[in-house]
C-alpha cells in the first residue's frame, strides 16, 4: 500500500501506514456508530416517516442528547429520510357554473366561545394502494376536537353531510344543546340540523386546526402498515 501511495506523489512512512490501520476507532466514530443505530430504530419505529426533525426530537425524549445537525448528517450517511408530501394535484375547478352557496357566516373570524357553537369541515383525497379515499370530518372550533368524520371511495354529497351527522349524534347523546350551531364547510355542502356556512374560495379562509388533520390524513393514510 506505501507504495502504491509514493507512486502516486504521496509520500508516507510504512510506520505512519500502519500506525493509522490499527488506531483504535475515535470517539465521535464509535458515538456515531451508537447514535446510527438510535436514529435507524427511531425511524424504523415510526414506519419510515420521521424526517431529521422528528427523529431528533423523539431521540432528546428518549434522553438521547444530539444536536439536530448530526441526526441531519447521519441520517444522509445512513440514506434514511422522512415522508414527504406529493405535490400539489389540481383536482378540481372553480371556473365555470358552481352549485349555489350558503351565505359565509364566519368571514375569517374562526372563533368560539363554548362548544357547539361553530363547527368547521373539510374534505380530502388521498391516493392509496387501493385506489383513491375522500375523507370528510369536522372539528369543534372551541374544543378543536374532531366531533364527527368518515371515509370513503366516492366523492358524494353524503360524505360530509355523515360526518357532520355522526358529530351531531355524539353530541345530542351526551345532551349538548346544539342550537344555533354554524357548520362552516369548505367546499360547501347544505347541512341539516344545523346552519349552513361557507367560504367564497376554497381553502385560504380554514382554521388552523382543519389544515393540520388535512396534512395528517394526506401523509398518513396512504400506507397499508398505518391501517392495521
Amino acid at each position: 500500500m506505501c507504495q502504491v501511495l509514493r507512486e502516486a506523489g504521496l509520500k508516507i512512512a510504512p510506520s505512519t501506514y500502519y500506525a493509522a490501520k490499527t488506531r483504535p476507532p475515535s470517539a465521535r466514530a464509535v458515538r456515531d456508530e451508537q447514535l446510527k443505530a438510535d436514529i435507524a430504530a427511531v425511524h424504523a419505529d415510526n414506519l419510515g416517516v420521521y424526517g431529521a426533525r422528528k427523529v431528533h426530537a423523539e431521540l432528546n425524549r428518549e434522553g438521547v442528547s444530539v444536536a439536530r445537525c448530526t441526526v441531519e448528517r447521519l441520517m444522509r450517511e445512513l440514506e434514511l429520510q422522512g415522508l414527504r408530501r406529493d405535490k400539489t394535484i389540481k383536482t378540481t375547478s372553480g371556473d365555470g357554473a358552481e352549485t349555489e352557496r350558503p351565505a359565509d357566516l364566519v368571514g375569517r373570524a374562526f372563533t368560539a366561545t363554548a362548544p357547539s357553537q361553530l363547527w368547521v369541515a373539510d374534505l380530502t383525497y388521498i391516493r392509496t394502494h387501493a385506489g383513491w379515499v375522500y375523507a370528510a370530518f369536522v372539528i369543534d372550533v372551541f374544543s378543536r376536537l374532531v366531533v364527527g368524520w368518515q371515509v370513503s371511495t366516492s366523492l358524494r354529497t353524503e360524505l360530509a353531510l355523515d360526518a357532520l351527522d355522526m358529530g351531531l349524534w355524539q353530541r345530542r347523546r351526551n345532551g349538548q344543546d346544539t342550537t344555533g350551531l354554524v357548520h362552516h364547510l369548505n367546499p360547501p355542502s347544505i347541512a341539516p340540523s344545523a346552519t349552513p356556512s361557507a367560504s367564497p374560495k376554497p381553502m385560504p379562509s380554514l382554521p388552523l386546526e382543519a389544515k393540520a388533520i388535512r396534512m395528517t390524513v394526506s401523509l398518513f393514510l396512504p400506507h397499508p402498515a398505518r391501517m392495521g
